[in-house]
C-alpha cells in the first residue's frame, strides 16, 4: 500500500478523500488542512462519506512530510488560483520530501515543456533534490482537454479539426467567491473579472492546446483567445448561490484556440452559465445542468458528451470527481515510473482494476 496524503479539503480535496479510500493501491496516511475548524475532524465526515475513516485532519503539513514512514505521495488539492506562489512552494516541500505529487493548482505545467523557466526549473530542482515526482492535470476536468480528445482523434480516417467544450450551470458550483469575483457572476458588465482578463484563459488552457498539438504533430503559430459576456434578462433565483440581478454577467462564452496554418484547429471552448435562462442560443448541456463535450471534425466527424454526477446529483461535483480520478489513478503509475515531471501524454488513463463492485457507503 502506498501511503497517500491529501492536502486540502476544498471541492477537490473531498473527491480526493473518497478517491485515495476507495484505491486498493493506496493508504491514507494523513489529511492536510488550511481551515483550523476542520483540525482534528475525521477524513470522512469531510469527505461526506457518512463513515469514520481513522484519519484526523491537521494543520501541520510539516509534520506530515516528516514522519515515519513518509508518505510515499501527496495529492495536492489546495487552490492556486489566488495563492499560485504559495500553492507551488507547497509542491516544492513535498516533492523534496520525495513524494509523488499529483494536482491541479499549478495551470502552467499542465504542459511543462512550454512552462516559464521560473516555474519549471524550481521544480526539476527539487525533483533532483528530493526524489520526488509530478503530475499536474486539470480540474475543468484535464482529461476533457487532452487524453479523450487525442483518444478519439485515432477513430478517424481525417482529422480537421479539434473542439473541446466544458458547458455549465454554475449555480450548484459550490464556490460562490470564484464564481462571483474571478468569473464575474452577478457582477456588473463593466467589471472585469480576474479569469476573463486578457491572457488569463491563455495561461490557464494554453497548455493543454498545446499538449494536443504535439501529440497530433502538429505546429501551433499561436494561441488566439475570443470572449463573449452575456447579460440577464431578468432577475433570478438560485439555490445554493443566492440572487443575481437583471443586467448583471449570467454567461461567459470564450474559447482557448490554437491556430495552425493560420486556422483556428484546436480549440479549448467553455460556456458557463448563471442560470439556464441567460444566452439560450449558444450551446446547452443534454440534460440542463453539465457536460464535457469533445467534436472531432473530420471524416468521419466524432462527438463524444459526457455527464458525471456526484455528492447526490452535483454535476459540477462530477467534473470535480473524474478530474480527481484521473490524478489518484494515477499516483501508483508514477511510484513506479520513478522521479520525474510528467504530462498527460506520458501518464497512462488505464482501467479501474481491483474496483469493479466496490461501494462506498
Amino acid at each position: 500500500m502506498i501511503p497517500t496524503v491529501v492536502w486540502g479539503t476544498g471541492n477537490v480535496g473531498r473527491a480526493a478523500i473518497r478517491a485515495v479510500a476507495a484505491h486498493p493501491a493506496l493508504d491514507l496516511a494523513a489529511v492536510v488542512v488550511h481551515n483550523p475548524g476542520k483540525t482534528g475532524r475525521d477524513a470522512g465526515e469531510l469527505a461526506g462519506l457518512g463513515r469514520d475513516l481513522g484519519v484526523a485532519a491537521t494543520d501541520d503539513a510539516d509534520a506530515v512530510l516528516a514522519a515515519r514512514p513518509r508518505p510515499r505521495a501527496v495529492v495536492y488539492a489546495a487552490s492556486g488560483d489566488v495563492r499560485p506562489d504559495g500553492a507551488l512552494a507547497d509542491v516544492l516541500r513535498a516533492i523534496r520530501a520525495g513524494a509523488v505529487v499529483v494536482t491541479p493548482a499549478l495551470y502552467a505545467l499542465y504542459d511543462h515543456r512550454s512552462a516559464p523557466p521560473e516555474l519549471r526549473e524550481p521544480v526539476l530542482d527539487a525533483i533532483e533534490e528530493g526524489g520526488g515526482s509530478l503530475f499536474v492535470s486539470g480540474v475543468d476536468p484535464g482529461w476533457g482537454n487532452d487524453v479523450l480528445p487525442l483518444l478519439i482523434s485515432g477513430l478517424g480516417t481525417t482529422v480537421d479539426a479539434v473542439r473541446c467544450q466544458e458547458i455549465f450551470d454554475y449555480s450548484t458550483y459550490d464556490q460562490p467567491d470564484s464564481v462571483r469575483y474571478l468569473v464575474g457572476m452577478g457582477q456588473p458588465m463593466e467589471y472585469e473579472p480576474l479569469m476573463l482578463a486578457p491572457s488569463v484563459p491563455t495561461m490557464v488552457w494554453g497548455g493543454q492546446v498545446r499538449l494536443m498539438a504535439r501529440a497530433l504533430g502538429a505546429e501551433v503559430d499561436e494561441i488566439r483567445e475570443t470572449m463573449d459576456r452575456y447579460p440577464l434578462e431578468t432577475r433570478v433565483s438560485t439555490r445554493s448561490m443566492g440572487e443575481f440581478e437583471a443586467g448583471t454577467q449570467g454567461a461567459v462564452r470564450f474559447e482557448v484556440q490554437g491556430v495552425v496554418g493560420g486556422e483556428p484547429l484546436i480549440v479549448v471552448e467553455h460556456i458557463t452559465r448563471i442560470h439556464p435562462s441567460c444566452a439560450p442560443h449558444w450551446p446547452s448541456p443534454p440534460d440542463g445542468a453539465g457536460a464535457h463535450r469533445v467534436i472531432i471534425e473530420g471524416r468521419p466527424r466524432i462527438e463524444v458528451t459526457v455527464s458525471a454526477t456526484d455528492e447526490g446529483e452535483n454535476r459540477s461535483a462530477g467534473g470535480n470527481a473524474t478530474a480527481v480520478g484521473r490524478l489518484v489513478n494515477a499516483v501508483d503509475w508514477l511510484v513506479d515510473a520513478g522521479p520525474g515531471l510528467y504530462d498527460a501524454l506520458d501518464v497512462p488513463l488505464r482501467p479501474a482494476a481491483g474496483r469493479l463492485g466496490r461501494r462506498q457507503q
